[in-house]
């Protein structure tokens, strides 16, 4: 999984403040010790000289080594006792004066070798919940929170199937979807239907479960994401123009891309160029996409270049959303 360097880079700077500000309380604790119990300076100090003791003593030349270290260790032995016994009458831990990682994998490092380490993927999560909340209300939308209670059981003409039933179908795709992101047989949906259906509000259930299983997503919508690509293009060298080839980038390699809204934007060979690219592109490399749209999949066939249509087709399951606008119903049980 790939993490936008934006996302990386505030991850990172959270590891370090907090590593920081552990040493740095570890520190005041340390000296406020000292200061109550002077003893316990001079124990540390003593113990820091018979670790470097016991380091001269393996090498000593001549003599016995392994008597020397014995006593070393004897004698560090004793001092940690005292000053254990010290400690403890101040009511505090052993090792409360020691500067202990949070992470003991990578010793708040971030990283295994090659490999990020789980705290710092952990930071990377937040970081991206915290980013999809500026463009989503993600203070509620979660699965859990999820009503059926507004769709209506009535069969909806022409559907064969109520609403609600429907709705059931579509809720367990889109949550296996997300809890098994990477391992679920489906990679690529495209969520269709009139707008207050429930489209939005599902799309940000799966931004935020991928998200916070470590993933990296992207969510805007069409009109937002293509006109990065149109300052990309136009902008080139300019501030503008390259925040725009880092955005456009963004959408091209993140573990999942949610591009909400598609058919509102004003269709222009340049927007069909670039939705290209962004599908195709996201295709050979793997990549997970979600496609919101008040568009079913034959007006998007009619309405895009046939080399799109043949991949939304090939390439996407559809969940068709129907049923009363939601806001509605929501006003008539006020």
């Amino acid at each position: 999984m790939s993490y936008d360097a934006n996302v990386l880079r505030r991850a990172t700077r959270r590891l370090e403040e907090e590593s920081r500000l552990r040493r740095d309380k570890t520190e005041r604790l340390r000296q406020d010790a000292y200061r109550r119990e002077p003893r316990l300076e001079q124990l540390d100090r003593r113990i820091q000289g018979t670790m470097a003791g016991l380091v001269a003593a393996a090498l000593r030349q001549g003599g016995n080594p392994v008597q020397a270290v014995q006593s070393v260790r004897a004698e560090n032995q004793d001092l940690q006792r005292e000053r254990a016994v010290l400690l403890g009458a101040m009511g505090l831990p052993e090792d409360a004066l020691e500067d202990s990682p949070a992470c003991p994998l990578c010793r708040d490092t971030g990283w295994q070798g090659a490999q990020m380490c789980r705290c710092l993927k952990a930071l990377c999560a937040q970081e991206q919940i915290r980013e999809l909340s500026r463009l989503l209300d993600l203070g509620e939308q979660s699965f859990d929170t999820f009503r059926m209670d507004y769709y209506s059981q009535t069969p909806y003409p022409g559907r064969g199937a109520s609403p609600r039933g429907n709705m059931e179908l579509v809720y367990d795709v889109c949550l296996n979807y997300a809890t098994k992101f990477g391992r679920f047989a489906i990679k690529n949906l495209f969520l269709s239907g009139a707008p207050g259906l429930g489209k939005t509000f599902l799309s940000a259930c799966i931004a935020r479960t991928v998200s916070e299983n470590g993933f990296s997503v992207v969510y805007d919508t069409a009109g937002n994401i293509f006109a990065q690509f149109e300052a990309r293009k136009f902008l080139r060298d300019s501030p503008d123009g390259m925040d725009a080839r880092d955005e456009t980038r963004r959408c091209l390699n993140c573990d999942l891309l949610i591009l909400d809204d598609l058919g509102s934007e004003l269709t222009t060979q340049f927007t069909q160029s670039a939705l290209y690219e962004l599908i195709n592109t996201r295709l050979v490399g793997g990549k997970h996409t979600v496609i919101s749209s008040n568009l079913s999949m034959e007006e998007a066939a009619r309405r895009y270049a046939p080399q799109i249509a043949s991949r939304l087709d090939g390439e996407y399951h559809v969940l068709h959303f129907f049923g009363d606008d939601i806001r509605l119903v929501r006003k008539r049980q006020l």
